[in-house]
């Protein structure tokens, strides 16, 4: 299982919201960090398909073959949770993820166990009957990441999973992560730089569109000039006073 970018680029009218990118993607936890514009945004959504690269811009390979002749096959290995997303207030959580089922054309029997599953995971069980507009935010990043995980996708996209979440709420994700890596391939945009340092086996930092560096939070803080040998004074040494690390496009 290996999703392979090769020389990807992606222009916003003049603006290279993505130059050059070539990475390999195995089973694991990928942590994507930089500053608004780093270019998070627009990997992740040519990743999902959401976009598409330039004409002539490189290509996307799930398991060997370009994602643009995969078609649904590939969608149904991908699951993914954009940063906004409209819930409906009206909706008990359990319609909410039959709904989202439904459309992703997962037959009903199969999908009442699948919902009964994501929701333990991301331990929602107890509300399922109640209505989203009911949550707190931190109930409704959680129904989010659940939705994701329906059709027990192989590959996870997550932008700001832990965003609005309270400690223990971010352990509990934390630690869901850290078990579907074992057989996954995820990534995740977080401005919380704990988070990625705990949660990924490799971090990535972005800037203007150009992978600066990747490597494991011992290899990469290794690359650390001046002070202490941390992720933060990382990404102080590669961003300065840019921007905070909030997720960007």
């Amino acid at each position: 299982m290996t999703l392979v970018l090769r020389h990807c680029n992606k222009h916003y009218g003049k603006k290279h919201a993505l130059k050059d990118f070539t990475f390999s993607f195995e089973t694991g936890v990928y942590g994507l960090l930089g500053p608004n514009g780093a270019g998070k945004s627009t990997l992740m959504n040519l990743i999902t398909d959401n976009l598409k690269p330039d004409k002539d811009g490189g290509e996307i390979l799930w398991d060997g073959q370009p994602i643009r002749k995969l078609g649904k096959s590939y969608r149904a290995c991908l699951g993914f949770m954009p940063q906004q997303q409209e819930l409906y207030a009206n909706m008990t959580a359990r319609d909410f993820l039959g709904y989202l089922s439904a459309l992703k054309g997962i037959p009903r029997k199969e999908a009442k166990d699948q919902i009964a599953d994501v929701l333990e995971q991301v331990e929602l069980s107890e509300q399922a009957a109640q209505k989203i507009g009911g949550f707190s935010g931190g109930m409704k990043q959680r129904l989010l990441i659940a939705q994701a995980l329906l059709g027990n996708p192989s590959l996870l996209i997550l932008d700001e999973p832990t965003a609005g979440l309270d400690p223990k709420q971010r352990v509990i994700i934390r630690n869901l992560t850290d078990r579907l890596g074992q057989e996954k391939i995820i990534l995740i945009s977080t401005h919380i730089i704990s988070d990625i340092e705990t949660i990924a086996d490799q971090i990535l930092l972005l800037r203007k569109g150009t992978l600066l560096t990747h490597g494991t939070v011992s290899e990469l803080i290794e690359q650390v000039q001046t002070g202490e040998k941390t992720l933060e004074n990382l990404y102080l040494q590669y961003y300065g006073g840019e921007a905070n690390a909030a997720g960007g496009a």
